[in-house]
């Protein structure tokens, strides 16, 4: 079953953006939400101090993180941005 998916105002913002300036990422993170809202477990975990929370690599060195609302079927996109940014 598909879960539902919530972006998070500032990620948005940042999609649409890239949306306008690189169309061929904006393809890769609708491709890989996609893949998260159908699958959620199966990327990876993420330890302390982003504990609860997951990421995968969308587009080259760019990360999305997310969390999971498993009680209401809900995925939750919390940040988008280059791997050496995302974890500061």
């Amino acid at each position: 079953m598909a879960y539902k998916l919530e972006i998070r105002q500032h990620v948005e913002k940042t999609f649409e953006k890239i949306l306008k300036k690189d169309p061929a990422q904006g393809q890769a993170i609708k491709k890989k939400i996609k893949q998260i809202i159908e699958e959620p477990q199966r990327f990876k975990p993420l330890r302390k101090p982003m504990q609860g929370k997951r990421r995968v690599h969308a587009y080259g060195p760019f990360v999305l993180i997310y969390s999971i609302k498993e009680n209401e079927k809900i995925v939750v996109i919390e940040d988008y941005d280059h791997h050496d940014r995302i974890y500061r």
